[in-house]
């Protein structure tokens, strides 16, 4: 059976490989991924011909309860999407991995836009296709993405499809003297985790540990940590496959006035043209609407864009019975970890300061 032997160096070094250079790549599929998901064990699945791996499918597996397991392939598979045979062939591949784990079921979530007729194909083969009537707490991730099209030749001829505000604020920012660097080094991974923290206080939402962050760094050799002078922002960004992802964001509650976070963001854009990027991917948003913070600030960027709702969860059921539980398990242990997040974050931000 095709299931990756960690051992068999040489067909590691070829599955690396193919998973990198593939067109739809996805820097989650990478078996760096695994690493930075502590708690979690990975494991591989691929299809050959010829002596050639065709698809591949990265899980990550983790015990849920009472002995049982939930295996997740996060923005799988590695493939054509609308081949839905050579799909069903490689979630077949999984099956013994579903038997050595016990699991309920396998769950994967495309990087696709929305396309009802090929859903409905999937609905036919047996899957649960869960996008609409789910909430945020329903989803491992985002239905929508704000994705920046790389498709001019260069960022200042890209720039006037931002909003009017947002070229403002970039320009506000370089006239400023805001400056922006690069960097690797643990030193400054550690004053972006202090940002990080701040803005976990001031937006009242969970966070993850200093670790997670050391391993993401420690993965990907193409990682790159963004930070300002003082510092007063910061952020993760993977350039993987044919797109440059900001993954993580964070910022001080002082001289937010200077408009960094823009700076920033211009910075790493720019870094999308010099790498080859196709696209440029801010991640995810919840509420399509510009009274909320984060999609107004997404969606200055992404103007001509505006969100891109991916396809959705998919769910191969192993256990009916757990999988109803667990359904209706997961969105409440979501919501209840929320609100004792916000009612944690009671910590007032200082006032922002003036010009």
């Amino acid at each position: 059976m095709p299931i990756l032997n960690h051992n068999d160096l040489k067909k590691v070094e070829e599955y690396q490989n193919f998973v990198r250079t593939s067109p739809f790549a996805n820097a989650t599929q990478d078996l760096g991924w695994e690493k930075v998901k502590d708690g979690w064990i990975g494991e591989q699945v691929y299809l050959e011909e010829d002596g050639k791996i065709i698809a591949a499918m990265s899980l990550i597996i983790r015990r849920a309860f009472a002995g049982f397991s939930l295996m997740y392939a996060p923005r799988a598979p590695i493939c054509d999407f609308s081949d839905t045979q050579l799909v069903k062939r490689l979630l077949d591949e999984a099956k013994p991995l579903a038997k050595k784990y016990r699991a309920f079921v396998l769950r994967f979530d495309p990087e696709l836009p929305r396309l009802p007729q090929l859903e409905e194909e999937y609905r036919k083969m047996g899957l649960k296709v869960r996008n609409d009537g789910c909430d945020k707490y329903d989803l491992i991730q985002p239905r929508y993405n704000m994705i920046l099209n790389l498709d001019e030749p260069s960022f200042d001829e890209l720039m006037p499809h931002f909003s009017e505000k947002t070229r403002y604020n970039i320009r506000l920012a370089a006239r400023k003297g805001v400056t922006v660097h690069w960097s690797r080094s643990e030193e400054d991974l550690k004053k972006f985790f202090d940002l990080y923290e701040i803005t976990a206080v001031r937006d009242k939402i969970g966070h993850r540990p200093y670790e997670y962050f050391k391993r993401m760094v420690d993965a990907y050799g193409s990682s790159d940590l963004l930070r300002e002078g003082e510092p007063l922002s910061g952020a993760i960004c993977i350039h993987y496959g044919n797109k440059t992802w900001y993954i993580y964001g964070a910022s001080s509650n002082n001289k937010r006035n200077l408009m960094p976070n823009y700076a920033m963001q211009a910075e790493m854009i720019r870094w999308g043209f010099e790498n080859g990027s196709k696209i440029y991917d801010f991640g995810g948003v919840f509420i399509l609407d510009k009274t909320n913070g984060l999609y107004k600030f997404k969606e200055g960027f992404c103007r001509r864009e505006g969100a891109t709702e991916f396809i959705g969860e998919f769910d191969l059921v192993y256990n009916p019975l757990l999988y109803t539980g667990f359904a209706k398990v997961l969105p409440m242990v979501q919501r209840r970890r929320n609100r004792k997040h916000q009612q944690e974050s009671v910590q007032p931000a200082p006032k922002q300061e003036k010009e």
